[in-house]
């Protein structure tokens, strides 16, 4: 099981099995087809997955040009029904030894490659336990520290849950400076339909932690989770979990379902996919509930109809009027 996984590891027992290179009828998964790469990182052995050869974040927009350290495949919770993501062979959740991963940072630093961010991959790289990031972390200061501008990951809440605030604070301390946590909703009723695995209150306590720590959150919620029947209640509940956790930056994206609606609707029978306009509605619901001191806000994502930045509550007025223009068909 995942729990005994992460018991071996805190133990200091290796678990993953003696090779970690995807399997080629899957590349297209892992894979960054533009960015170019150094062709001795290309032909590195052990070192395959080094200069962001692994597949850049999906929805991290912020992340594109990072270079994605594989330290976990696949994901430890993997249950949600909206994702379909790490459903693929070879996408079974374990962790990456440490002997690769300082293989791939010892190539890098070798290279010179001009490293300033460096993202944790996979699904939720928190879910290690403390010492085990601390040692990569660890390795990333030996190789690349004097380019590093910051380290980042995916967390769900509950990987936050077994970890102190010191324990994050010390984290902090050795780079990790921002975490993206997918909250969804902030719902009860679509969390549990979606099989989160989270709730309202489980979503705060994370966050909050976190702040405490000092890791700068940036929560990401999925519009038209809940389908016409939950919208408004999905998205006032949304809010009222970013007030109240007041994270440094938020995005929205819109769910979607690139592989088909079968696993989804398994748990969301006769779900309906929102329509533009009403999408719009939606994230007007959202901007006009939340009450926010210094948020940088985006849904620039591919998915969105309509990108709007801002910082919130500053351009709140700007936002809900943008909005508005694209629901009577004006262009912003």
């Amino acid at each position: 099981s995942i729990k005994r996984i992460l018991e071996r590891i805190s133990s200091g027992l290796d678990v993953s099995p003696p090779t970690f290179n995807p399997p080629r009828k899957h590349m297209s998964k892992y894979t960054n087809p533009t960015r170019q790469q150094p062709p001795a990182v290309l032909h590195g052995g052990v070192a395959r997955g080094a200069a962001g050869l692994h597949r850049a974040p999906l929805q991290a927009t912020a992340e594109h040009s990072s270079f994605i350290l594989q330290v976990t495949n696949g994901c430890s919770w993997n249950k949600c029904s909206f994702c379909d993501m790490y459903t693929a062979d070879g996408k079974e959740f374990r962790p990456k030894p440490l002997e690769f991963i300082e293989e791939e940072l010892r190539i890098i630093g070798s290279l010179d490659l001009p490293v300033k961010r460096i993202f944790l991959a996979d699904g939720d790289a928190m879910t290690l336990p403390t010492k085990r990031l601390k040692d990569i972390l660890s390795l990333i200061q030996k190789h690349v520290k004097s380019r590093l501008q910051r380290v980042s990951c995916y967390c769900l809440p509950r990987n936050v849950a077994g970890k102190t605030v010191e324990e994050l604070r010390e984290l902090r301390g050795m780079g990790l400076s921002l975490v993206y946590v997918g909250c969804e909703s902030g719902d009860d009723e679509v969390l549990e339909r979606i099989i989160k695995g989270e709730t309202y209150d489980s979503s705060l306590g994370a966050l909050l932690k976190l702040g405490e720590a000092g890791i700068k959150r940036s929560v990401m919620i999925l519009n038209g989770l809940g389908g016409p029947e939950l919208s408004e209640q999905h998205m006032v509940n949304t809010a009222r979990l970013m007030n109240a956790a007041q994270p440094e930056l938020l995005s929205t994206l819109v769910v979607s379902f690139p592989l088909g609606t079968d696993r989804f609707e398994a748990t969301s029978p006769g779900f309906r996919m929102l329509t533009q306009r009403e999408l719009f509605s939606e994230m007007e619901v959202l901007i006009s509930h939340l009450s926010l001191d210094k948020t940088i806000f985006r849904s620039d994502h591919a998915s969105n109809y309509l990108p709007l930045k801002g910082v919130l509550s500053r351009d709140t007025d700007k936002m809900l009027s943008q909005l508005r223009d694209a629901k009577e068909g004006r262009a912003p």
